[in-house]
């Protein structure tokens, strides 16, 4: 069963592979532009071997508990890793230890602790700023409005490096509506780069819209389910 289910993600990474390429040409892009990163969180460290071992060398978590883990049992591997959980307080030193890109930064106190937590024995900690691009309530990510200021800020901060930015938009099954806030991201990232900053990422695209964020100027597609199949949460995963 294990080696079927191995197969089966092989196969489900040399789909999207072809989608993701055939969405960059369409797009007047070059695929190897964008990075496609794995979004391993709840999935074994059997799964992660295996995407792997044909190809893929990004990966993303959520949880830093999980993360370590993995990370432990994975450290014949070269992977680069990527958070893009909540970044909470009490787990920045973590983060700032074990990981090489963080997604999900959205206040200056978190980016402080991540500065002053980031070894100096090792390259500077990547960044993305979350931006809360559908203006939901109860979703994460600094507003529209702050991210200038932010940027600004987290731009000065030693062991750091400020690449782009990140969102997760509102979902939606309409092609239109899916190409709305990514395209607010690229006109922010612009913003800022016209401001003397020197983004080149745009975190942006799931599963389901990853071809909308490709149109858009997507550089890292965050693809989960279609490569590892769906989740099952444990309680209690931190």
């Amino acid at each position: 069963m294990a080696r079927v289910i191995m197969t089966i993600i092989a196969s489900n990474l040399q789909v999207i592979r072809s989608a993701l390429a055939a969405a960059a040409d369409r797009a007047g892009r070059r695929a190897d532009d964008i990075t496609l990163l794995a979004v391993s969180k709840t999935f074994s460290t059997d799964a992660i071997r295996e995407a792997y071992h044909v190809g893929q060398k990004q990966f993303a978590e959520s949880y830093v508990q999980e993360a370590l883990e993995k990370m432990s049992a994975l450290t014949d591997l070269p992977i680069e890793w990527h958070y893009i959980g909540p970044v909470q307080s009490n787990k920045t030193q973590a983060i700032a230890k074990n990981f090489s890109w963080v997604h999900g930064v959205d206040r200056l106190s978190v980016a402080q602790r991540l500065a002053a937590q980031r070894p100096a024995d090792q390259p500077p900690l990547q960044i993305c700023l979350q931006v809360n691009i559908s203006n939901e309530p109860s979703k994460r990510g600094v507003a529209q409005h702050e991210v200038g200021a932010l940027a600004m800020q987290v731009a000065k901060l030693p062991r750091l490096n400020l690449r782009g930015l990140m969102a997760v938009p509102a979902p939606s099954d309409d092609e239109a509506a899916q190409h709305r806030p990514f395209a607010r991201l690229r006109k922010l990232r612009n913003q800022l780069n016209q401001q003397g900053l020197q983004l080149d990422t745009l975190s942006m695209g799931m599963s389901s819209d990853f071809a909308a964020a490709i149109a858009e100027g997507a550089t890292i597609v965050r693809i989960g389910t279609a490569i590892f199949g769906n989740r099952t949460y444990q309680k209690g995963t931190i």
